[in-house]
């Protein structure tokens, strides 16, 4: 096999144009067969999608002295194997093994840590303009952005800099016919040919400056030839968005012929300031079930799972939605993974997917709710940090009854530390009038929502996990403002908020093997929190709170402030203000004695009984 002898970018260059397609059909071959056989799953149609413009890119490019920055580092698979990764993919996306995204940790070729999309292109900016500002002439910078990122706001600021300083970066726009595709006739494919090379370029300046220099009639002279230019470019070829923005524009170009790339690439890099090279790819390219998929062309191996959370909102939302003709869904590019397909399917003029944009889509839902609509916001978790400044003063300020359903909330595991969603509950508790449901079971997140609706004066925040959802009786499901108390008992209190109720019972039950007969809580709404909980706490000895999140300035901290006087001892246990490594969820929360054996032997220790040896 080809691919057995690529250690690293220098291997590709001195391969043929067979050898290449060759190569092609066994990097396809061996990242769907990784994916397929790792307990993690993995980004699949991306990256099949990139293979021929990732092997383009290295025999252009001297990487890693020349900079490859990738958008959404999930499309990063085949850049890891051109870099002599391919023997660690056995560990991807399992604890200490192959991270999903670019790590600085594993190559000198990766430079950013990127997972968040359409940042990319600030960050070129930046390096551009450290190697200038310092005189480094021999490094390039090359970034590469999908047309799904650049529905994000940054991107374009990032854009609109790189124009105005003109920067040297090469903007590789990976284009799989999504979310941009400009229509380009066979005649202006000529055109666009002869404007992208920069010897023709070179040709025309002259051109234009000795028809300048013409006694008398110069200036007439130049000004028709810039007319006469400006109208067949008007004609034939729509004037290019980038232009206007001071970006050169290059392409299209098919991005899975790797001669036609390189040449590009190579011409790109004569041109000085920024340049965007316009590429065509197919998303999951070469894998039949990946191309044939509607939706996401297999982006992922994840899908919405039989009685997870997600589930339980996606069934929810459809039967609220037949009962609010007001009420609406808004995402961000992510009406699948937050299981808003069948909303969409059964009421298509009341979803609103804003693509890769979470600030505008919540300032959206203000203004829908202004407007008189009840407009439920689906985000993951780590994603609402981005739109925390809209959700506060668009949303909160205004008090508008927005309703946050952010899904993947806490610990998630195999995505690495940009995935975990542990900031949302300290961001939203701090926001004035916000009302924060934490669900403990399938059952009471439709409870929740069904809750929210009736919540006017203010916004609502709804956050479950990725993992699946216990599923519970009628009578063990709560309803309103009010906590839940599952078990009663005297001395210990443990508050276990959302899916951590699991390990608060647990915890209890190891408790009774030592004596200690505990009381817990699933206090269900976290803000404003139950009265009647805290009163009922406020009388045992000691206190724990246990959350999914960050421990410093989170839930457990408005706990201990709310029974702070009465002599109750409280613990705060939860997620360390650090980045969490990529591992399997429940490892890591046992890891961080978020799990039912941690919380007893804190427990014990706390009071002062801990045991020789672990109960059994």
């Amino acid at each position: 096999m080809i691919l057995e002898t690529i250690n690293g970018p220098s291997d590709l260059k001195t391969l043929t144009p067979a050898q290449l397609d060759l190569l092609c059909t066994e990097i396809r071959e061996f990242i769907v067969d990784a994916i397929n056989h790792s307990p993690s799953g993995g980004h699949l149609g991306s990256n099949l999608g990139v293979v021929e413009l990732t092997l383009a890119l290295h025999r252009t490019l001297e990487t890693p002295n020349d900079v490859l920055l990738w958008d959404t580092g999930h499309q990063t698979y085949v850049h890891k194997m051109l870099t002599g990764r391919t023997g660690r993919f056995e560990s991807l996306r399992q604890e200490g093994g192959l991270s999903g995204y670019p790590s600085q940790a594993e190559s000198p070729y990766d430079w950013i840590e990127n997972s968040h999309a359409s940042t990319v292109l600030s960050y070129a900016h930046g390096l551009a303009t450290a190697f200038e500002t310092q005189g480094i002439d021999d490094r390039r910078v090359v970034a590469v952005i999908g047309d799904g990122s650049l529905t994000g706001g940054m991107a374009y600021e990032g854009l609109n800099n790189l124009g105005h300083s003109g920067r040297d970066v090469t903007v590789i726009l990976n284009d799989n016919g999504r979310s941009y595709a400009p229509t380009v006739s066979l005649l202006s494919e000529s055109l666009v040919k002869i404007r992208n090379n920069p010897i023709y370029m070179q040709r025309q300046r002259r051109l234009e400056a000795f028809t300048e220099k013409l006694p008398v009639i110069g200036k007439a002279s130049m000004l028709g030839l810039q007319a006469s230019k400006a109208a067949i470019r008007e004609a034939l070829e729509p004037r290019p968005f980038f232009e206007t923005l001071g970006v050169r524009y290059m392409g299209p170009f098919d991005g899975h012929d790797i001669d036609e790339i390189e040449t590009a690439l190579e011409n790109a890099l004569q041109f000085k300031g920024p340049v965007v090279v316009h590429v065509m790819t197919n998303k999951g390219r070469g894998y039949a079930p990946a191309e044939n998929d509607p939706i996401k062309n297999m982006h992922d191996m994840g899908g919405i799972k039989p009685g997870s959370y997600t589930e339980a909102f996606t069934e929810t939302m459809v039967k609220l939605g037949e009962e609010f003709p007001q009420l609406v869904a808004v995402t961000a590019a992510m009406p699948d993974s937050t299981g808003l397909l069948p909303f969409r399917e059964r009421f298509p003029d009341r979803c609103f997917d804003v693509g890769i944009a979470e600030q505008h889509a919540v300032t959206a839902a203000a203004g829908m709710a202004m407007g008189g609509l009840r407009p439920v916001v689906a985000l993951y978790s780590t994603f609402l940090s981005r739109a925390f400044d809209q959700a506060n003063l668009d949303v909160g300020l205004h008090a508008q009854p927005v309703i946050f359903c952010l899904d993947r909330a806490g610990v998630t595991g195999d995505d690495g530390p940009s995935h975990h969603g542990i900031l949302d509950l300290v961001l939203l508790s701090k926001v004035p009038g916000m009302t924060i449901f934490c669900p403990s079971s399938y059952q009471e997140l439709g409870q929740m929502l069904t809750d929210a609706m009736t919540i006017t004066d203010g916004p609502v925040s709804i956050r479950w996990p990725k993992t699946s959802a216990p599923s519970v009786e009628e009578s063990r499901v709560g309803s309103g403002l009010r906590g839940r108390k599952t078990r009663a008992g005297s001395g210990v209190c443990i508050i276990g908020i959302g899916k951590m109720l699991v390990a608060a019972e647990n915890a209890a039950e190891l408790l009774l093997a030592d004596g200690i007969e505990a009381t817990v809580w699933d206090p269900r709404v976290v803000k404003p929190l139950p009265q009647e909980m805290l009163d009922d706490a406020a009388e045992h000895e000691l206190v724990v709170s246990i959350e999914d999140g960050l421990r410093h300035g989170g839930i457990g901290n408005m706990i201990a402030d709310a029974v702070r006087g009465s002599g109750t001892q409280v613990r705060v246990l939860g997620v360390p203000s650090e980045f969490i490594p990529q591992a399997n969820a429940d490892d890591i929360l046992s890891q961080l004695g978020l799990d039912g054996q941690g919380v007893a032997a804190e427990i014990r220790l706390l009071l002062g009984r801990k045991r020789d040896s672990p109960s059994p």
